[in-house]
């Protein structure tokens, strides 16, 4: 038994537009958008009365999917401390490689974004950096050297 692909991550968010709109702007496509609820979301939740609405998010290579969640019901709960940084335990950030990191953070910063440290340089190999986006997602950009 092993994997076949990583599928899609998972997000949830409070505000779906303005993650759709970070997500957009950093390069990714809105593959398509859906309400989702009924009795097999429950159950596969764990969870009673699921009502959520989600908007699938694709890479311009089609291969990296992430999924942009808003909950309606249950409520949200929040995860703390809020901005939490990169040593707080769990799923922490999600990595794309860009072609030119200066003009992507120059384009997320326009949109709200903030960047975690610096932009710093990796041997010869990687530009590396972390920038916050909406509700606290903490993306990591690379730009390959060469």
């Amino acid at each position: 038994m092993a994997i076949q692909q990583l599928h899609h991550v998972s997000v949830v968010v409070e505000d779906l537009e303005a993650a759709k709109a970070f997500f957009v702007e950093l390069g990714m496509e809105l593959e398509g958008e859906a309400p989702i609820e009924g009795p097999w979301v429950d159950r596969v939740n764990g969870l009673d009365g699921v009502r959520v609405d989600i908007a699938m998010m694709r890479t311009p290579d089609g291969h990296g999917r992430l999924e942009l969640t808003k909950f309606h019901n249950p409520a949200v709960v929040s995860a703390e401390p809020k901005n939490a940084l990169g040593n707080t335990l769990g799923l922490r950030s999600i990595m794309f490689a860009v072609d030119d990191i200066d003009a992507t953070v120059a384009g997320l910063r326009a949109n709200g974004a903030e960047l975690v440290g610096e932009v710093v340089q990796y041997q010869d190999i990687y530009r590396l950096c972390y920038v916050r986006g909406p509700e606290g997602i903490i993306v990591s950009l690379a730009e390959e050297l060469g």
